[in-house]
């Protein structure tokens, strides 16, 4: 009887779909023929943190994302995950 109940609840978990999480991701993107220092103004709809970090934008519209250049592509994370939940408070936004 236990083998029954073993086997059951198995095929249960294995039966049920993934849920997916709801914890945004990093992604990577690559610049396609530029680099860090030669992205297209406007075109990759990012804007530099500031001086100091240098290859830190942020992406879009809003202070969320934040991506960094390394050679050719851009790691991308909500800031949250990028800088830890300490830092990012720190990091001002210039939302223009």
């Amino acid at each position: 009887m236990k083998m029954v109940s073993a086997l059951l609840l198995l095929s249960t978990l294995l039966g049920a779909p993934a849920m997916p999480s709801r914890r945004p991701s990093c992604y990577k993107r690559a610049l396609k023929g530029h680099n860090c220092h030669n992205i297209p103004e406007g075109t990759e709809n990012l804007r530099q943190i500031n001086e100091g970090l240098q290859d830190h934008f942020w992406e879009g519209k809003g202070c969320e994302v934040i991506c960094y250049c390394s050679w050719n592509e851009l790691l991308c994370c909500p800031k949250d995950i990028f800088f830890g939940p300490k830092i990012s408070f720190v990091i001002s936004c210039n939302s223009q």
